[in-house]
């Protein structure tokens, strides 16, 4: 009995890292298109977060599954992204269009799009995807506009940030 606990408690570490660990992260990019006049965003998501998180809000019945999904899976997460994804360019609201999505591997990007746009001197970004149900969920958004890149880590009680080119 004794070699069993000393046994049990010797592989107990190892069996702590072998346990899947799981990250609630997601990746925005949002490119400045200057020929287009455009912002092109995709925005990558784990698949299996944002189904859990659709069949929550609007259908248990939800499946992000390629081959199998909802006939209205667009149009839930179209409507997911309005309501929790927004940008202004320099200080003005802007509308962003949803383009469409594609499964790669276990991501599912999302691509949107806001026409329009003069180059950007300030950009704000407000990315609450997936924080309503997760709430240890981050939301990277990298901006690039002529070669500068700049970046935000936005989660739960940091939903917005502000990113200026003007300097």
């Amino acid at each position: 009995m004794k070699k069993t606990i000393l046994l049990i408690l010797a592989l107990l570490p190892l069996l702590a890292f072998t346990a899947a660990h799981k990250f609630y992260v997601s990746a925005t990019d949002i490119e400045y298109n200057e020929q287009q006049k455009s912002l092109q965003i995709i925005s990558h998501v784990f698949t299996d977060d944002m189904e859990k998180l659709l069949q929550a809000r609007y259908s248990d019945k939800l499946a992000l599954v390629k081959g199998d999904e909802h006939p209205a899976a667009d149009d839930f997460i179209e409507k997911y992204f309005n309501d929790k994804f927004r940008v202004s360019v320099n200080g003005k609201d802007r509308m962003i269009n949803y383009i469409g999505k594609e499964y790669d591997k276990d991501q599912l990007l999302v691509y949107l799009e806001i026409e329009d746009v003069e180059p950007i001197k300030n950009i704000r970004v407000e990315n609450a995807v997936l924080t309503d149900l997760f709430p240890e969920q981050k939301n990277v958004v990298k901006v690039e506009q002529q070669g500068k890149i700049k970046s935000l880590l936005l989660m739960r009680d940091n939903l917005s940030g502000t990113i200026n080119f003007s300097n």
